[in-house]
């Protein structure tokens, strides 16, 4: 999988190596495979959010499982990991691709994560078979409401999250 570049950013793949490094609380093992320095938010909490499925299910598969997710990486000045792009896995033959995303909360109110978002959903829609890429949020969570606006995506529905409630579903078609 490719770098992908906007400009600010650079989009690096998330590899196992990187995913276990981070669960393992190797801070300088994941910087390294990085190339860049982590925030004191990257740890195990945050891979234990960011995949919903077991880290079995990663290690099983993890071409299927770390389709198109990307690191977030400040490209002027020092290399920073700043946030993540995370999709549910490799879409499958309904052609649909979801997406998570998140900024350290240093860089939150930048950009950061419409730039890096956009970046991964033109990204996904330019893949073989993929139709459209789909991301959930609450109706209470306004700075996610306001990246998946910024990104042309509609409402197309609710579906319910187990504990939270409500979620609202997006969608942006090829």
């Amino acid at each position: 999988m490719d770098i992908v570049y906007t400009r600010r950013l650079e989009l690096v793949p998330i590899t196992l190596a990187m995913v276990e490094a981070v669960l393992a609380n190797d801070r300088r093992r994941a910087a390294r495979l990085a190339e860049a320095s982590l925030s004191p938010h990257w740890g195990p909490d945050l891979i234990t959010r960011a995949f919903s499925v077991s880290i079995e299910a990663v290690r099983a598969d993890p071409a299927e499982r770390l389709w198109g997710d990307r690191l977030l990486i400040t490209r002027d000045g020092e290399r920073q990991v700043v946030g993540s792009v995370i999709f549910h896995g490799r879409p499958q033959a309904d052609g649909i691709a979801e997406v998570g995303y998140g900024v350290d909360p240093g860089v939150q109110g930048q950009g950061l994560a419409t730039e890096g978002t956009g970046a991964a959903v033109e990204w996904a829609l330019g893949q073989p078979g993929v139709q459209a890429v789909h991301a959930t949020t609450f109706p209470w969570h306004r700075a996610s409401l306001r990246v998946i606006e910024k990104l042309g995506m509609i409402q197309i529905g609710t579906r319910e999250h187990d504990v939270l409630g409500e979620l609202l579903v997006f969608e942006r078609r090829r």
